[in-house]
């Protein structure tokens, strides 16, 4: 679902936001060209409208405790709704899974977890596989760099002509 259109100040003011989630209102109404009573007001209504969706802070958990990243791609035998609304259930009370998205293609989901060892994520993976969810396989790869963390999302389309450019140069 597209929410109505966002005029560019709104667009900007969400971009800043990715970038610095702890920019005070002072700094940020400056960035967009706002007084400071306005840019909050629009900070506020882009949260009603759930466009802003939380504030984190992306931690270095591997500099806090023992942390191995799993990314696994997961296969059911069959697609039911049942198994796949089972499945969420059970990976949304696992601590460890950290992310899970459904996809598309050859694979159901595309898990993120976090675990202290290789043991500790076969245990999670038998556990994932032995439950009646109709899990048939899951291919793990483990996380060895974060070359490109996530920052945020381009918020304005690229265009044709730019992504077309943009993969011969």
């Amino acid at each position: 679902m597209i929410a109505k259109a966002l005029d560019r100040i709104d667009l900007k003011i969400l971009d800043v936001l990715q970038q610095d989630a702890r920019i005070t209102n002072q700094a940020l109404a400056e960035r967009v060209s706002l007084s400071p009573s306005a840019c909050l007001a629009r900070v506020r209504a882009l949260e009603a409208r759930e466009l802003i969706r939380g504030y984190r802070a992306h931690v270095a958990v591997d500099r806090i405790r023992s942390a191995t990243v799993v990314l696994a791609l997961v296969a059911f035998k069959q697609h039911a709704l049942e198994e796949f609304t089972e499945f969420d259930r059970r990976i949304l009370g696992m601590p460890e899974v950290v992310e899970a998205s459904r996809i598309s293609g050859a694979y159901d989901y595309l898990l993120r977890v976090i675990v202290n060892d290789v043991h500790h994520w076969k245990d999670i993976a038998r556990l994932l596989l032995g439950g009646d969810y109709g899990v048939e396989k899951i291919v793990s790869q483990f996380l060895m760099d974060e070359v490109k963390p996530f920052s945020g999302y381009p918020l304005v389309e690229a265009s044709s002509s730019k992504r077309a450019t943009a993969g011969h140069q």
